[in-house]
């Protein structure tokens, strides 16, 4: 049975605690360096932090709502199971492994709901800064930090031609594989961080204004990250400045994509289209 709309914000409760659940367990091997790190066939770090963190959101997932499937980056269930799903839970257990084995810090719990290809509710959890973020669709977008919370939205430019772009970077990918893309020369900012759904959630709440991801992703690095930005005013589109899919192949890949602020922004003078090749 698929979920109605004014159910959604039900959810919101019992997912936190099943975020926080398992930032804790992810805090557990990290502050003790009790966990082992292997590589994937693309050469990806994967810890075994991620594989017990996907374990635990799997199982509380499963007991929270029975009839829902879960998929997880570190569980992929065949295509031809997954390809009936019109609802599941989508997750990414350690969203950032390369900041966790760095000891950076920048690493995010992230889980959304998806319904016939689209996600409407989402959940980023950051354990080191003990802070939520959350959304459902229609409801608006959430921070919760110290038993605080508000409500976010994406920067609003004064002057959208000519205002200076903060622009949320990963330490770990060259500036100037992002910096060359840019069209039109307007001043910016560069803002360093972690994981993908920790830069979203930057742009969702106005402290930076733009995220571009140039490499391999897969669609748990979005799902929650894009109903996030969504509610918060702002939209995560692919560099032809499409939307992105969930679940409507056998490939749980994304392509290059763009978090985006303020919509009055013409996003594509700032990054042209023709460069997304």
């Amino acid at each position: 049975m698929t979920l109605k709309q004014e159910e959604f914000s039900t959810l919101i409760e019992p997912l936190a605690k099943i975020t926080e659940r398992t930032g804790e367990l992810l805090l557990a091997h990290y502050d003790t360096g009790d966990f082992k790190t292997f590589s994937k066939d693309d050469d990806s770090p994967v810890t075994s932090a991620d594989y017990a963190a996907s374990e635990l959101l799997t199982k509380e997932l499963r007991l929270l709502t029975p009839d829902i499937p879960v998929l997880s980056e570190e569980a992929v269930q065949p295509w031809r199971e997954r390809k009936r799903w019109q609802q599941y839970w989508l997750v990414d257990p350690l969203d950032g492994t390369q900041e966790f084995v760095a000891g950076s810090g920048d690493f995010a719990v992230s889980i959304a709901l998806i319904q016939h290809g689209k996600p409407v509710l989402g959940m980023i959890g950051w354990p080191v800064a003990e802070r939520l973020y959350f959304a459902a669709l229609g409801g608006g977008a959430f921070k919760q930090s110290q038993g605080r919370k508000e409500r976010i939205q994406v920067r609003q430019f004064e002057d959208p031609k000519y205002d200076p772009i903060t622009i949320a970077l990963s330490r770990r990918q060259p500036e100037s594989r992002v910096l060359s893309r840019l069209g039109q020369q307007r001043p910016i900012a560069i803002m360093h961080t972690g994981s993908c759904a920790l830069k979203s959630a930057l742009v969702a709440e106005g402290k930076a204004d733009v995220f571009m991801r140039i490499g391999p992703t897969g669609e748990w690095d979005t799902g929650a990250a894009e109903i996030l930005v969504q509610e918060a005013g702002g939209q995560l589109l692919d560099l032809h400045f499409q939307p992105l899919t969930y679940n409507q192949t056998q490939d749980t890949g994304n392509p290059n994509f763009l978090v985006l602020g303020d919509p009055s922004v013409n996003w594509s003078s700032v990054f042209p289209s023709p460069l997304a090749d």
